[in-house]
């Protein structure tokens, strides 16, 4: 056993001997990972699955308990500033503190799962046209989508069953949205762009690409643990006719986090996707920002179809391009 392995075993930060050994073994084996070197308490898949069952169960049942417990049954009579306030300690409560107590308590190495560091500016420009572009993309994908979930509604009792039940949740959504970004004076609104884009960049970035998909790279490849953290990421936020969407978003900003090996980046990318939205919200208004109307017509749906391949081809030529980054900033 070597200095660097003892010291992690008594939990004590390495000194500067056994940091130049950790240099040694950079040089020596091009291939080594420090996260072999990272000591857990139990297994890493289940350290990922009792995060995503804390993130679950704290935030979306314990949380929802709390809020009627505090505001009673009937909350469309709760003033909408209580509700913000009760949203944004929700996701402090019960998604940060639990990926920074379960960091701390299965890893104790904590820097090693919430990594923080300053990325360069090229790397976030990068990741944020992809933004520019992956958010065009998936809103004709909505439009595109949505015209065949009709189709096969109106001659399938089956779907059009599901489609009426998977309606009512999107209704539910939509006005919980609506409410939670209506403001009527500039205080409001920047109460709303804390609750909406600043805490839960911070929050859900920690828990789901920091803890949840950390723990699933220590065990799997690391888009393979993107994608998986990204599939539990948009069945977190409850939305039907969004899930491919927000599984893609989710493996993009999982795709963020291990490639620049920050969670500044997802997290910057998380606010930047949730701040669009509360500006346009206020500056197109609530039917264009949550439109998710199918198209209309065959000629309405090819041009949805071509816009779709055109964007898809556009993403992929920038993934590319961050790959061929990254491969170069390591030989």
């Amino acid at each position: 056993m070597d200095d660097l392995e003892k010291h992690k075993e008594q939990g004590q930060e390495p000194d500067n001997e056994s940091k130049e050994l950790l240099e040694t073994k950079t040089e020596v084996q091009p291939d080594y990972d420090p996260d072999d070197d990272l000591v857990f308490n139990i297994s890493p898949v289940a350290a990922a699955f009792i995060g995503l069952a804390g993130g679950f169960f704290l935030y979306q049942i314990i949380g929802g308990f709390l809020t009627i417990l505090i505001f009673g049954m009937n909350l469309d009579s709760v003033p909408v500033n209580d509700m913000r306030l009760m949203t944004m300690a929700g996701q402090i409560l019960f998604l940060l503190l639990p990926a920074l107590l379960f960091s701390k308590w299965i890893y104790t190495d904590v820097g090693k799962i919430i990594r923080i560091r300053k990325p360069k500016l090229i790397e976030t420009g990068f990741f944020t046209l992809g933004m520019v572009i992956l958010t065009p993309l998936l809103q004709v994908y909505l439009y595109i989508q949505n015209y065949f979930i009709e189709i096969l509604a109106k001659n399938i009792s089956f779907f059009n069953s599901a489609k009426s039940f998977f309606d009512m949740l999107n209704d539910m959504v939509e006005k919980a949205y609506k409410n939670l970004l209506a403001t009527s004076n500039i205080f409001e609104l920047l109460l709303v762009v804390l609750v909406v884009a600043i805490v839960p960049a911070i929050t859900e970035e920690s828990l789901f690409r920091g803890f949840i998909q950390r723990s699933f790279e220590l065990k799997y490849k690391k888009h393979i643990a993107a994608g998986i953290t990204a599939l539990f990421f948009s069945l977190f936020h409850a939305n039907p006719y969004g899930l491919i969407p927000l599984f893609v978003l989710g493996a993009f900003f999982g795709f963020a986090a291990y490639k620049s090996k920050t969670l500044l980046v997802p997290m910057f990318l998380h606010f930047l996707n949730n701040f669009s939205a509360v500006i346009l919200y206020h500056t197109l208004g609530d039917e264009e920002l949550i439109k998710t109307d199918p198209a209309t017509s065959q000629t309405e749906l090819a041009s949805y179809v071509m816009m779709f391949f055109a964007l898809t081809i556009l993403f992929a030529a920038l993934i590319i391009l961050i790959n061929k980054y990254y491969l170069k900033r390591t030989t």
